[in-house]
């Protein structure tokens, strides 16, 4: 395994770093979300009669959590209860994207599933699709070996994730949010692990809830939108 970073300066640098690519991440999850719902407002399309704000109150949590990094700036000195704020708010996104498959799933069984069109189940599968594999991705950079900032201090010695490079024991390389978005990527597309494996009960049930809610997104909406473009 790793060995620790060592080095305030470097620590700090690295906490910088991770927060800047948290914030730019959660801003795309929620341009996703706020574009789905202007395209909403603009095509009049309405999945079970909802209204099109609707799709931006699932964007709240990803707000909330980018202002938090935005607002205190020395987050990396207490970890903790910021941390614990973080965790709670990318648990609400996991419940918006689950809210989200929900519904569209519930449209396709209804009686007005007959009304959907392909570009209305396309663009709103696209983005619950897409935001959930932001939203674990996120999840697994926060509760991997503690999360960033004991990453940069000791290493990782017990990893909740084991990438290639923890075989090849670099003793300079940490994951960074980019390295679990592709794992979070790859679990979506494959419905299971690919060449990260993980290692902990807890990183196996966020890997299998994800796999469930793009499983259900790929097969049961695009299967339907594919069927509609055919007729």
């Amino acid at each position: 395994m790793s060995k620790p970073v060592g080095g305030d300066a470097r620590v700090r640098s690295a906490m910088r770093d991770a927060r800047a690519e948290a914030v730019i991440v959660l801003a795309v999850e929620m341009a996703l979300f706020v574009g789905l719902a202007f395209v909403d407002k603009v095509k009049g399309w309405g999945i079970l009669a909802l209204p099109w704000w609707a799709w931006m109150l699932l964007a709240a949590p990803a707000l909330l959590l980018m202002l938090l990094l935005l607002a205190v700036p020395r987050a990396d000195l207490s970890p903790g209860r910021v941390r614990n704020v973080s965790l709670g708010l990318l648990g609400l996104l996991v419940a918006s994207d689950a809210v989200a498959v929900g519904v569209l799933v519930a449209a396709l069984a209804g009686s007005s599933a007959g009304s959907l069109s392909a570009g209305d189940l396309l663009a709103h599968g696209l983005v619950v699709w897409l935001t959930n594999i932001i939203t674990f991705g996120l999840l697994f950079w926060q509760l991997d070996e503690g999360g960033p900032r004991l990453r940069a201090e000791r290493g990782r010695p017990d990893p909740d994730f084991e990438f290639p490079q923890d075989a090849r024991q670099r003793a300079d390389w940490s994951p960074r949010l980019s390295d679990y978005l592709y794992v979070s990527l790859t679990n979506a597309i494959a419905v299971s692990p690919t060449d990260t494996m993980p290692l902990t009960r807890r990183a196996k049930g966020l890997m299998a809830v994800e796999s469930l809610i793009s499983y259900a997104v790929v097969i049961l909406v695009v299967a339907r939108a594919v069927n509609v473009l055919g007729a």
